[in-house]
């Protein structure tokens, strides 16, 4: 039997943690073809995504798969990311949290099949990057992270 990944594991913990001490948990993702998140939203192949209990809604943090529905602009979106896919979570106001190596995903139809019937939504119309939550600055315009002691 293969172990399980701790990532998922870490990621749902730092989760936890964001949420418990009032902080807005935002994950960083590599978006290739197995993420399905409004592409007007994508910059440079990656974006960020506000996953906070008052942002998001049937949010489900799985070993493989995280899902949930948001609204971008208005406009309510499925969004279904693989955790291989998943590159950083952290607490916007502080920047604390944690980064992770970047791993190749299964294939899509394999993480649809896990996951159910799921719908791919581009951006709408008139949708513009104006909404994504800010980022602690660093380099490259990823997220300025610290180590969680």
């Amino acid at each position: 039997m293969e172990e399980t990944p701790t990532k998922p594991y870490l990621v749902r913990a730092l989760f936890e943690w964001c949420v418990d001490n009032g902080y807005t948990p935002h994950i960083a993702v590599k978006v290739d073809s197995n993420t399905q998140v409004p592409t007007d939203h994508v910059r440079n192949g990656e974006i960020t995504l506000n996953v906070a209990p008052t942002a998001v809604h049937k949010l489900q943090m799985g070993n493989e798969l995280i899902e949930f529905s948001a609204r971008f602009s208005g406009i309510a979106r499925q969004v279904l990311v693989p955790v291989a896919n998943v590159y950083a979570i952290y607490a916007r106001e502080t920047g604390q949290g944690m980064t992770f190596e970047v791993e190749l995903a299964k294939p899509a139809t394999t993480l649809a099949a896990e996951a159910g019937p799921l719908a791919h939504f581009p951006a709408a119309p008139g949708e513009s990057a104006d909404s994504d939550p800010p980022k602690p600055a660093g380099p490259a315009g990823r997220p300025a992270l610290r180590r969680v002691k």
